[in-house]
């Protein structure tokens, strides 16, 4: 009967194995199931009893491995035009490392807690969750794609967001005598203006109107665009930068440079290490770049 599946040999000789079929929603589907009966139709009950409870997963299926849930994510939200999608494949390398070539059916809450206990000796509760929000995030989109049947409690750790760190002028001027000088311009504009990273990085002359001394940006992470003024410093820093389009490569070719804030023509990337080595030069260790976003908000008010 189709409700009860089947049990049947395949092979020839002492070579026969065990294989069991069943029917899903009206569709036949077989599986090996070794060489005794009895796992035989141990595992075709097992299998019965996911589909009468909901709860069963395609062997192939099954197979699904953490990085392919990863990739399937990061790929479904480039589709979706989302931003900082570099950040949060930042924050997947650690659970990649542990758990990206094992079955997502088998990673389950106690293998979770494991990792946030080992995580939290080298990383920051709030590093911590950024990742495992991505990880939870993918078997939410696994689950509605029809990927995973797999249900797993993900815990957010408890993050102390109550920063107060702000920077004083003078405190600000001694950190930008420290830092390279790709970088200086671009933590000013971060002083003066708040700006997020990601913003900055990708800043192109053709949103720079010049002659009308202003920005515009036609979107940003909340989805709306703004107008930034060009005025005292900030103009000073503008022309400045305008003036460091050319770049010049060692076989003397001259090329003009897309971007506002470029380090020899290429992308502003990961400048973390450059950033805290300033600070402490400058005698004001564990300053962080995003309190410069309290610090405009705070200046733009006065």
């Amino acid at each position: 009967m189709r409700g009860q599946g089947r049990i049947y040999k395949r092979g020839e000789g002492e070579v026969q194995r065990y294989w069991i079929a069943y029917y899903v929603g009206g569709k036949e589907k077989r599986e090996s199931a070794g060489y005794k009966e009895a796992d035989a139709k141990k595992l075709l009950k097992a299998r019965l009893g996911e589909i009468h409870s909901g709860k069963f997963i395609d062997p192939k299926k099954a197979k699904t491995t953490v990085n392919e849930l990863l990739d399937n994510y990061i790929i479904h939200l480039g589709n979706k035009g989302a931003k900082s999608i570099n950040t949060l494949v930042s924050h997947l390398k650690p659970i990649r490392e542990l758990f990206g070539c094992e079955r997502a059916i088998d990673i389950n809450g106690q293998r979770i807690d494991n990792y946030i206990l080992d995580r939290r000796r080298h990383a920051a509760n709030a590093t911590i969750n950024r990742g495992l929000g991505g990880l939870k995030q993918a078997l939410n989109l696994a689950r509605k794609q029809g990927v995973l049947n797999h249900e797993l409690y993900i815990p957010q750790l408890k993050e102390d967001n109550a920063r107060q760190g702000f920077f004083e002028k003078n405190e600000f001027d001694a950190i930008v005598l420290e830092l390279p000088e790709y970088l200086k311009d671009f933590m000013g504009f971060a002083y003066h203006t708040g700006w997020r990273k990601g913003e900055m990085v990708s800043l192109t002359w053709n949103l720079v109107d010049r002659s009308a001394k202003e920005i515009r940006l036609h979107t940003s992470k909340n989805g709306a665009g703004r107008c930034l003024p060009l005025e005292g410093e900030l103009w000073s820093l503008i022309e400045r930068r305008w003036s460091a389009r050319k770049i010049e490569s060692k076989d003397g070719e001259v090329s003009i440079s897309p971007l506002v804030f470029h380090r020899q023509g290429k992308t502003v990337g990961d400048c973390r290490k450059a950033w805290k080595t300033a600070c402490e030069k400058a005698g004001y260790p564990g300053k962080l770049v995003h309190d410069f976003r309290r610090t405009a908000a705070r200046n733009m008010t006065r």
